[in-house]
């Protein structure tokens, strides 16, 4: 039988990998229909009109991306300051 803690680690995690795994398509599908974009730009030969949603897709996921990662960042720092002041508040109740 879990424990609540361990259950708690464990969604964590799973969210964590979801956010991962979310911003990993993202980028595949991006490099992918890119590449596509390029090749048909290659094919018709009109002035590099490819790069107008490969600058904008590109933004987006760099967006994206910054956001994925910095909240992940910030989920281990919300999780040290929460055990800080859980202990704080144990402290000053004596326990």
């Amino acid at each position: 039988m879990k424990t609540e803690r361990s259950q708690s680690i464990e969604a964590r995690a799973q969210r964590r990998v979801r956010r991962k795994i979310g911003f990993f398509i993202h980028a595949t599908v991006f490099v992918l229909v890119n590449l596509g974009l390029f090749a048909l730009n290659q094919l018709i030969g009109e002035p590099r009109w490819h790069t107008l949603p490969l600058l904008g897709w590109g933004l987006g996921l760099a967006i994206h991306g910054i956001v994925t990662f910095l909240s992940l960042s910030t989920d281990d720092l919300r999780r040290r300051l929460l055990d800080q002041e859980i202990q704080a508040l144990q402290r000053a109740e004596g326990r």
